[in-house]
């Protein structure tokens, strides 16, 4: 195991992430733009396509790191059966749902049960099929509807904040199931979904946009959140929410309700409004 990842079991992920909510926030002019410009510079961040083309014009990093698009940078799938990919990133794996298994990488996979902490729930999606998707620093962090859906619940899930970056998702067994994390259930039209946002070392700060900030605070024991009947529906392709800071998404289909892109690759690059697979 390298160094940099064996030092992450040793490190206080929530204090170093508490660390870093207030860094990327703060306004002070000089440092928010050594920290845009050296993310910038070093993740080659493609600013052409953002409301603001100006990187050094927002007023804090993460108002930078959140950042809109332009209206038309992203469309929908023309066909009103495909399945729209979440999030701009990289496609870390994908597949089918062994037995309520979901494959991370090389030697390593995980439950369903365990991701979602709940077995019933999991249950659904046995023999289903799966998408992670990992979002970069030079990638846009606003996730989108994979499909229309009510909301029907969240979870928040407590855990670890271990990074998400390729090196150490090959190295740290059971790695989404462990770290800090909502998941958002979905009623679509013929089936459920779920969501999966995952929180990550530095980077654990998630909102949505019907709960706003909804991690931090980091939870000491899993909180259920019932939405149902509360009227919340989302179109395929509505922004659901954003990672302050990037980290990772899942999707999570029953099976039988969908045929996957035969063609998406692990280590793919995908963007928000991909075709990645038809209803059936």
């Amino acid at each position: 195991m390298r160094f940099g990842v064996a030092l992450q079991y040793v490190l206080p992920h929530r204090l170093l992430s508490r660390l870093v909510y207030r860094a990327t926030r703060w306004t002070w002019r000089p440092w928010k733009n050594f920290l845009i410009r050296t993310v910038v510079k070093n993740y080659r961040v493609d600013m052409s396509q953002a409301q603001q083309t100006d990187a050094l014009a927002y007023p804090s990093f993460n108002a930078f790191f959140t950042r809109a698009l332009k209206p038309k940078a992203r469309c929908a799938p023309a066909d009103a059966n495909a399945i729209a990919c979440p999030a701009d990133g990289r496609i870390s794996q994908l597949g089918t749902i062994e037995n309520g298994r979901i494959f991370q990488a090389k030697g390593f996979d995980f439950s369903v049960a365990e991701l979602l902490g709940d077995e019933a729930a999991a249950a659904v999606y046995k023999n289903g099929n799966f998408i992670t998707v990992y979002l970069s620093p030079r990638d846009y962090h606003r996730v989108h509807m994979p499909l229309a859906g009510s909301l029907r619940e969240t979870v928040h899930i407590p855990g670890r904040i271990f990074s998400v970056a390729p090196s150490t998702v090959v190295a740290v067994p059971r790695l989404f199931a462990r770290n800090e994390r909502l998941i958002c259930h979905f009623d679509g039209s013929q089936n459920p979904f779920a969501v999966i946002l995952v929180g990550a070392m530095l980077v654990s700060g998630i909102e949505t946009v019907w709960g706003g900030v909804e991690i931090p605070p980091y939870a000491s024991a899993i909180i259920h959140k019932d939405y149902r009947g509360r009227g919340i529906r989302l179109d395929r392709f509505a922004e659901l929410g954003r990672f302050n800071m990037g980290s990772t998404v899942i999707l999570l289909l029953p099976a039988g309700a969908a045929d996957m892109d035969s063609s998406l690759m692990a280590e793919a690059d995908v963007r928000i409004g991909q075709g990645i697979g038809q209803l059936r």
